[in-house]
């Protein structure tokens, strides 16, 4: 970070946008501030975009009110907003929202067009009060004192005044600059009033913490263990939107550790709570599986994986303007399949004397479990739930495959299991080895290699288009006159395995002639002419 005086701020907010809200402000008699993120990403010399800009002033005058009973008012943001619309003109668009008291404005670069606009969100101080069962506040005019109290984050409470006289001046009460420098994550007032307040702001501060890569500060991550239950209140789709944006960080391990340690896990996501024991027994223990799913997750963003054969970020789908964020959306299922990949593996414990402990189908009951997680944070229910379910089913198909001879009949079975989400699949379970010993470690990563190469091989003979045999259900129906049932099902996977084995080429006459051999060994005969 990087601090910067009054006069250095000035220079950096001398910009045709603050100069003119500022200046619709000093019309108007209020003071106006830019503030929260804004702000704090000046001093972390980040790019934002999210202009927050707090107006401190009495509601403004309107219009005569249509009742007669002397004027309406309208809150002091707005009133900015609209004043900064008159002025720009075609160059603005304004979104008024009364029940909020809020107004955002869309300033174009250039004539009436959009594209590439500035948005910039006006809001009057207010003070704000909460009741014990809802998120929603009871909300009151105030002082930019008031309004920066109310702010999540010391480091988001700093702001900046836009008016001519002061333009430049940083207002900072809560030493948001010291914590920003120091890394910490505090809150601006008593922090189990502020979370009990609103209970989103405890995944906001693991988010921050992790995406910065700060430290909770003590008195804060003691209020977050107090008050974890008040998380309860807050909606699927809120949850969902803090975990995304840990799970995109850098190092999204350090948030999910947080989660655990303030108890939030337990309650927004259980499943990988579970996972954080360790049994022994005659000795024998097995390892944390919580901090091994985190090294994984870790592995796969460290990973240099390519994600353009997924159906979901294909150029053609989406266009290419819009190919860095599919990209960005198949990378965040492929770590929520790392995050889950054994969550199955609590249900799946057991112990046997001659092996130790096993963990036996975890993989198919961790995907069965993906539904219902996916349900209750809000998560999408369509491809990106089907994909994730895919990759937590397959994970451990390569590992077997390369723990013993790789056989191009096993990767052909891969590959049409795994289709368009090989390459994840193949990234995910690499990033699955997290062996101590290192000799067996480079022995599956050697294996693995092979597995890939044969892959390659396999895709280059175009034989994911020839997996299906030429022979299909329909006709194995007409040639035996049945419907459809258990027999025609044996007949067509019959037929698969023998393709898929390389037993016979997968061509009409010699798969014709193998259907006829299995049918009549189970005594079928054909009623009609091949």
């Amino acid at each position: 970070m990087k601090l910067y005086s009054d006069e250095e701020l000035a220079e950096i907010l001398d910009q045709k946008i603050f100069h003119q809200i500022g200046e619709a402000a000093d019309r108007l008699g209020v003071e106006c501030y830019v503030v929260g993120g804004y702000v704090r990403d000046i001093f972390l010399e980040r790019p934002s975009n999210d202009i927050d800009v707090v107006v401190v002033g009495k509601p403004h005058p309107l219009t005569p009110s249509p009742t007669g009973e002397g004027e309406s008012r309208v809150s002091v943001g707005i009133a900015v907003a609209k004043e900064l619309k008159r002025v720009l003109g075609r160059r603005a668009q304004v979104s008024v929202f009364k029940n909020f008291g809020t107004a955002q404005v869309k300033v174009s670069p250039s004539g009436g067009r959009m594209e590439g606009a500035v948005e910039v969100e006006f809001v009057g101080a207010r003070r704000e009060s909460y009741s014990h069962d809802s998120r929603k506040p009871i909300v009151e005019d105030g002082t930019l004192e008031d309004d920066q109290n109310r702010r999540d984050f010391t480091i988001n409470a700093m702001a900046i005044c836009l008016n001519h006289d002061r333009f430049g001046e940083l207002v900072d009460p809560f030493n948001g600059l010291a914590d920003l420098e120091d890394g910490i994550i505090a809150t601006p007032l008593d922090p189990a009033i502020t979370f009990s307040d609103d209970p989103l702001r405890m995944m906001r501060c693991i988010r921050f913490a992790t995406q910065l890569n700060f430290q909770i500060e003590d008195e804060t991550f003691e209020a977050l263990e107090r008050m974890a239950d008040r998380i309860k209140i807050v909606s699927g789709e809120r949850i969902e939107v803090e975990l995304n944006k840990i799970i995109m960080s850098p190092h999204p391990s350090k948030g999910f550790v947080d989660l655990q340690r303030s108890g939030l896990l337990n309650i927004i996501l259980p499943e990988l709570a579970a996972l954080d024991i360790v049994e022994q027994k005659n000795g024998r223990a097995h390892k944390n599986n919580f901090y091994h799913t985190l090294e994984v997750l870790e592995n796969v963003v460290n990973s240099q994986f390519t994600i353009h054969n997924s159906q979901l970020a294909t150029s053609e789908e989406h266009g290419n303007d819009n190919c860095a964020l599919c990209i960005e959306h198949c990378a965040l299922y492929l770590r929520w399949a790392a995050l889950l990949h054994d969550i199955g593996k609590t249900r799946s414990k057991r112990w046997e004397p001659a092996v130790g402990w096993t963990f036996h189908n975890h993989n198919y009951i961790g995907a069965k479990m993906v539904p219902d997680i996916f349900r209750r944070l809000k998560l999408p229910m369509g491809a990106e739930m089907k994909y994730v379910q895919k990759l937590v089913d397959l994970h451990m198909r390569p590992q077997v495959i390369a723990d013993s001879e790789v056989t191009d009949s096993a990767v052909r079975r891969l590959l049409n299991d795994a289709g368009d989400d090989i390459d994840d699949l193949m990234t995910l379970c690499e990033a699955d080895i997290t062996s101590k010993n290192e000799v067996r470690k480079k022995m599956f990563l050697e294996n693995f290699r092979m597995v890939r190469e044969k892959l390659t091989d396999l895709k280059e003979k175009d034989y994911k288009r020839l997996l299906q045999p030429v022979i299909d259900g329909n006709e194995i129906m007409q040639l035996f006159d049945l419907k459809p049932s258990r027999e025609v099902g044996t007949l067509k996977q019959f037929l698969k395995d023998a393709v898929l084995d390389n037993k016979v080429e997968n061509e009409r006459e010699p798969l014709m002639q193998l259907l006829m051999e299995k049918a009549r060994q189970m005594g079928l005969t054909a009623t009609t002419k091949q």
